[in-house]
């Protein structure tokens, strides 16, 4: 089994608490099913084509036929990698912090490299359909805030996203981890990551278990 990676945070792993726990979660995934490959994507270091005037322009040359200039075969070449890649794979671990109630840029440059009709999902009659059925997704997310519940809770727009994109393509086997609060509550910030590790313990048996006997 192919797990992609997929990381959104460029600090360093003794920096962030989301990569500490990206990092158990995949140990402990490992330990318990040896036949799952994982192959890493850090979003900084690598070349993510954003939607701008120029692909939008490739687009439209594509359907009618016409000839793209070089920065745009070099721009539709590098997406097409990007989605063959992310339909290769049979599960995606998204790591992201929360940057001002987002995402990090790059990782919405990502997604719009993977969402596309035909490839991930197709228009019907009855809508739009999602073409990855059988696949799982895990989000990983530290937040400085606590935005799982309380009057901070309207503000969370990340995970919802990530998780409507995800049903979208028909990748509906979705979990999330989260170690939130420690910005907030600097005191219990280890404590906090320790209780997010346990549940990213038992979330690696789980799959890894489903994985086994799938």
């Amino acid at each position: 089994m192919k797990l992609l990676y997929i990381n959104s945070n460029p600090k360093p792993m003794e920096q962030s608490y989301g990569l500490r726990l990206g990092r158990h979660f995949l140990n402990e995934l490992s330990d318990q099913n040896s036949n799952i490959e994982i192959e890493t994507i850090n979003l900084y270091e690598e070349n993510i084509p954003f939607i701008d005037a120029d692909v939008l322009d490739a687009w439209g040359k594509l359907a009618a036929g016409q000839e793209l200039s070089p920065s745009q075969v070099e721009k539709t070449t590098r997406m097409s990698e990007i989605l063959e890649q992310f339909l290769s794979a049979d599960m995606y671990v998204f790591n992201t912090p929360m940057w001002n109630l987002s995402y990090p840029p790059m990782l919405k440059a990502y997604i719009d490299n993977i969402v596309m009709a035909g490839k991930t999902f197709a228009y019907t009659e009855k809508g739009p359909a999602g073409l990855l059925a059988g696949k799982t997704a895990v989000h990983i997310q530290s937040r400085g805030g606590v935005y799982s519940e309380g009057p901070a809770q309207a503000f969370e727009f990340t995970n919802g996203y990530l998780q409507g994109v995800m049903a979208f393509i028909g990748i509906t086997d979705y979990h999330h981890i989260f170690a939130e609060g420690m910005a907030a509550l600097p005191d219990r910030a280890e404590e906090i990551l320790a209780e997010a590790r346990e549940k990213a313990s038992g979330l690696a048996k789980e799959l890894a278990s489903a994985k086994r006997n799938a």
